[in-house]
């Protein structure tokens, strides 16, 4: 059994609180409502150019925008998290990052039908908090956990997100489906109110994370800004030199920013499919994805204990192929049954691997992290996994560009999931493990 002590708790919070932007804004509510709303739907955004206009469609400049928003992140991620272990201001820089996101997130809400600049202004701000504050969020797993139980405690912290994003989208559901219940009229809510909601959960919930998560690193420099990034830039330098040494994180990476790929790609597209290929209305779309929130808690809990028993490559293997069957399902939908019927069991299947996933995903690059460089080295999981959101979602919103259907595009997410789990296969994790604690051991010499 896994204590909770109040850093533990602290940490895994902050899952409950920042899964209300990641449920409410880029999964279900907000990237329906830009893609169909504000970005116009199948008819689009035409952009005037020197040899002529091109209509995007909406769900085209969501995809572009998720891309290219987290491309900042990708590649201020690594030298962010070298100046944060070098300065010890990983917690600092969590929560500066994260009040950022949440002030955002509410922002939202002021965004109407054709407000394409200001709404994707604002978005790019609140995604760059929530995936910036996430780099610092994920190294303190180190801190909270032993090696041997970093699955239990990646799950516990999974599992809670999924449940706190499903809470925050089951109250989204009652504000905008049946109001009465909380004692207003109907129509009394929209989108404007569930972002208001979402970034107010986000910020309410991480005061654990402010008040419980302790910084044990210790700084190496004064915080000053010409301090820090001097010595992040040196930091990195090192890391790079010796990068031989860490042959397995090296094959990791990779093979995450492969399947990730597929994995973002299907979160922040999953809403929008829906409505298209199978007509869910909103209130439809958010009883589904509650559903799938519950299927990925399930996931989570259970195979973070079996990570930790039967080893996190073996197990993120049996997570992409059950993805890559979800994908290959998708896009024959309907073929032995109502379409709408399909959707929901692809749905279950889809959220148990999502939890299965993105546990032993992060328990494995904190397995190969070294203890005094786990913000800089979450920094390049993050490099990877941003990225992942970037090509993702431009291949797929190009799809959808090319051909006018959504369906198009989810096919080739599959492809994703063989590539990363052929270099995952390569992987040796036992080698990446030895890797990690020779450096620590090295480093307090």
């Amino acid at each position: 059994m896994v204590k909770l002590t109040r850093p533990i708790i602290g940490w895994i919070s902050y899952d409950f609180a920042n899964s209300a932007f990641a449920t409410i804004v880029l999964a279900v509510i907000f990237n329906r409502y830009f893609a169909l709303v504000v970005a116009g739907g199948q008819e689009g955004v035409t952009i005037s150019l020197p040899w002529g206009g091109i209509t995007i469609p909406g769900a085209s400049m969501w995809a572009f925008l998720v891309a290219i928003s987290t491309a900042f992140v990708a590649v201020l991620s690594p030298f962010l998290g070298a100046m944060a272990d070098q300065a010890g201001l990983r917690k600092r820089l969590l929560i500066t990052f994260c009040y950022i996101g949440v002030a955002a997130t509410i922002t939202l809400s002021i965004i109407g039908e054709g407000e394409i600049l200001t709404g994707s202004i604002i978005f790019m701000i609140a995604n760059f908090g929530f995936a910036a504050g996430n780099v610092f969020y994920n190294a303190f797993l180190l801190d909270v956990s032993k090696r041997e139980s970093f699955g239990k405690i990646s799950g516990l912290a999974w599992g809670l997100g999924y449940l706190g994003g499903g809470l925050c989208l089951i109250l989204n559901l009652i504000m905008l489906e049946r109001p009465q219940l909380l004692g207003f009229p109907e129509g009394a809510f929209d989108v404007g109110d569930c972002m208001i909601v979402a970034g107010v959960w986000w910020g309410l919930f991480a005061l654990p994370t402010c008040l419980w998560l302790k910084d044990r690193a210790k700084p190496e420099q004064k915080p000053s800004l010409i301090k820090m990034t001097i010595a992040g830039c040196k930091r990195l330098r090192q890391t790079f030199g010796e990068i031989r040494r860490y042959r397995q994180l090296i094959r990791f990476l990779i093979a995450y920013l492969l399947f990730n790929d597929g994995i973002e790609t299907v979160i922040i597209m999953a809403s929008i499919f829906g409505a298209v290929e199978v007509g869910m209305s909103a209130g439809e779309l958010i009883g589904f994805f509650i559903m799938v929130q519950a299927a990925a808690l399930s996931g989570a809990l259970l195979f973070g204990w079996i990570a930790d028993w039967f080893g996190n490559r073996n197990t993120l293997l049996i997570m992409l192929s059950i993805w890559l069957g979800v994908v290959v399902w998708a896009f024959f939908l309907g073929w032995f049954n109502d379409a709408r019927t399909e959707f929901y069991i692809i749905g279950i299947l889809a959220g148990i691997a999502m939890g299965g996933s993105q546990t032993t995903a992060r328990a494995l690059q904190a397995s190969f992290t070294p203890h005094d460089q786990s913000a800089e080295f979450f920094g390049f999981w993050a490099v990877s996994g941003r990225f992942a959101s970037i090509f993702g979602p431009l291949i797929y919103g190009a799809a959808i560009l090319v051909t006018g259907g959504v369906r198009s595009g989810i096919l080739a997410l599959g492809l994703f999931f063989v590539a990363g789990g052929v270099v995952l296969w390569r992987v040796d994790e036992v080698e990446g493990i030895q890797a990690a604690v020779d450096t620590s051991n090295s480093n307090n010499s």
